[in-house]
């Protein structure tokens, strides 16, 4: 869930992974575009991983980066392509529709009144001219988790309606610039999260969000949750669109039995959620606080394993 004043672009060019279902898995050979009803057979893996922890794994298939779409140096794309391509990795690409610079015109009402006038429709060209020209396979993920209200991104401000005009305007550029890419309408997965379906033919894949926090589930719930408990209910609402479904967010932290169980659960996934077909671990630091002083917790493999008060 970054915010682009932690995730430079430079930072992104990294290697995909998430440490765990190495025995057994099998990669799918890939999504179809604009398919809507074709699956892969297997669930996909992959990582944000811009410490490059993972560097030298050969046995997944997906490469996160986040790119906010004005002053940057989109021209790193074509570095982020050369990895991922050398690999034989998909590259996901979640654009976030602001600036690095903190200003008033990087507000949700000054984001939208430029996308409805097409103040941003030379922005999202050029950055579509240059996915164009990668050779990796692409998913693009623009405006994720507009349906999450804990104030992080502008853009989770508007009204669905307003959101669905915006999408649909960026989708509609990036069909028409980069025919084969894939596009993924990402929400968090919360409870009326359906008013910003954008609709089918704007959708190929449908992104959530799993993050497991047990300092937060014990003082919150008295008891820590599983991945199905947070993950079900955001799955069902999802599986009503018919599209294929990636977590394209992925972290937990907790003590060893907390993390052990979570990794144990993500081996038995297909049987419960049939239209899953990726897991995209977030192997970095969070970037933006949780509520209540819970801060910013710590999802990399290596640091995800803390002592939790009972």
């Amino acid at each position: 869930m970054p915010h682009p004043h932690f995730t430079p672009l430079y930072l992104n060019r990294r290697a995909i992974t998430i440490g765990m279902l190495a025995a057994g898995t099998q990669i799918a050979a890939g999504l179809s575009p604009s398919s809507g009803s074709v699956l892969p057979e297997q669930i996909r893996l992959g990582a944000y991983d811009p410490e490059g922890y993972f560097s030298d794994k050969t046995e997944y298939s997906i490469e996160h980066l986040f790119l906010p779409w004005e002053n940057v140096a989109i021209s790193s794309l074509f570095d982020a392509d050369r990895y991922a391509f050398e690999r034989n990795r998909t590259l996901l690409v979640t654009l976030e529709p602001w600036t690095w610079s903190t200003s008033e015109r990087n507000t949700g009402n000054a984001l939208l009144t430029n996308i409805s006038g097409g103040a941003h429709d030379t922005t999202m060209r050029s950055i579509c001219g240059v996915l164009a020209a990668l050779q990796s396979p692409l998913i693009l993920r623009w405006g994720h988790e507009m349906d999450n209200d804990n104030g992080q991104f502008i853009w989770a401000n508007w009204s669905p309606d307003k959101y669905i005009i915006a999408y649909r305007w960026m989708a509609e550029i990036a069909r028409e610039m980069v025919p084969n890419i894939n596009l993924m309408w990402s929400p968090l997965g919360t409870d009326g999260m359906e008013a910003y379906y954008p609709g089918d033919d704007y959708v190929d894949l449908i992104g959530l969000s799993v993050f497991g926090l047990q300092a937060w589930d014990r003082a919150n719930y008295n008891r820590d949750q599983s991945f199905a408990e947070i993950f079900a209910p955001r799955y069902d609402r999802a599986a009503t669109f018919g599209k294929p479904i990636m977590v394209a967010e992925l972290g937990f932290s907790g003590d060893a039995a907390y993390v052990t169980s979570w990794d144990n659960q993500l081996r038995h996934l297909v049987n419960r959620f049939p239209s899953l077909v990726g897991l995209v671990y977030f192997n970095s630091p969070e970037v933006y606080d949780w509520p209540n002083g819970f801060g910013r917790p710590d999802w990399r493999m290596e640091k995800r394993i803390t002592t939790v008060a009972d």
